[in-house]
């Protein structure tokens, strides 16, 4: 293995539901390998960048200096722990009035054909609200938006507690201004996560588009905040969702990059 020219450390991390995996690879270009506990509250806030602390010989308190660090690789199960747990964000889902019960139903897909007592599994959005709006297949518009009405609703969700919305509408992969509107007006009340399915996934079929988008919406909060606290801790930028996948990289910040579902960085 060729020997880094720089001081700087590069790590790679697999932070599971378990356990935390961190690869060290220091400034001669030896490896060293750490194992901790994902959740250990009492020890330390995250794992991952407890591994980097006990690596480096930071003690729990002390800020990482940052320009001992080139670039962090992390994959990370945050986001599918928080959904096979169901402690996503409240979700509210609006879809097009009729449809209430789309994702619900599903396809009707019969894994265990002969069984007769069908459990079906719970919907991950607590509330869901029927928007009175229709948009044809051939961009028809068949019933205008009443975003008047739309806001009462989006109001009640605000005043529950509720801060993420996901917004289904028939037809929106192709003719997305109904949505769009939604959407704007969503985040102009202040919903923190606003998800749309045109933006999301533009899919022909509702249910595909619909599943998709609500699980964006119960689930990017839990992953941004924790990409953020991570980015804080180790003193790089901020990540914007519009940004580029990879974070600093800058002088003496550190590139922080988390693996996508594809594999990608």
């Amino acid at each position: 293995m060729a020997v880094q020219t720089d001081a700087s450390w590069d790590f790679w991390i697999d932070r599971g539901g378990t356990f935390t995996d961190v690869i060290g690879r220091r400034p001669d270009g030896s490896l060293v390998a750490h194992k901790l506990l994902s959740d250990n509250r009492e020890a330390y806030g995250d794992a991952a960048v407890q591994g980097i602390r006990d690596l480096l010989g930071v003690e729990l308190g002390q800020p990482i200096p940052s320009a001992t660090i080139g670039s962090v690789k992390m994959g990370t199960t945050v986001a599918t722990n928080a959904l096979l747990e169901r402690k996503g964000e409240r979700t509210l889902l609006l879809i097009t009035k009729g449809f209430r019960d789309a994702l619900r139903i599903g396809y009707q897909a019969r894994p265990k054909i002969f069984a007769r007592h069908i459990i079906k599994p719970e919907m991950i959005y607590e509330r869901v609200v029927e928007v009175d709006e229709r948009v044809r297949a051939d961009a028809a518009v068949e019933k205008a938006l009443d975003l008047a009405a739309v806001r009462a609703e989006l109001l009640a969700a605000l005043a529950a507690g509720i801060k993420a919305v996901a917004i289904v509408f028939m037809h929106a992969y192709r003719y997305a201004e109904h949505e769009e509107r939604v959407a704007a007006l969503a985040r102009e009340l202040g919903f923190p996560q606003v998800s749309a399915s045109h933006e999301v996934s533009p899919l022909i079929k509702l249910v595909g588009r619909g599943d998709t988008t609500v699980v964006d919406a119960y689930l990017s909060p839990i992953l941004q905040r924790y990409v953020a606290q991570v980015a804080r801790d180790l003193g790089t930028h901020l990540p914007t969702r519009s940004g580029s996948p990879s974070l600093g990289g800058e002088g003496d910040v550190p590139r922080l990059m988390f693996m996508m579902s594809s594999g990608g960085l």
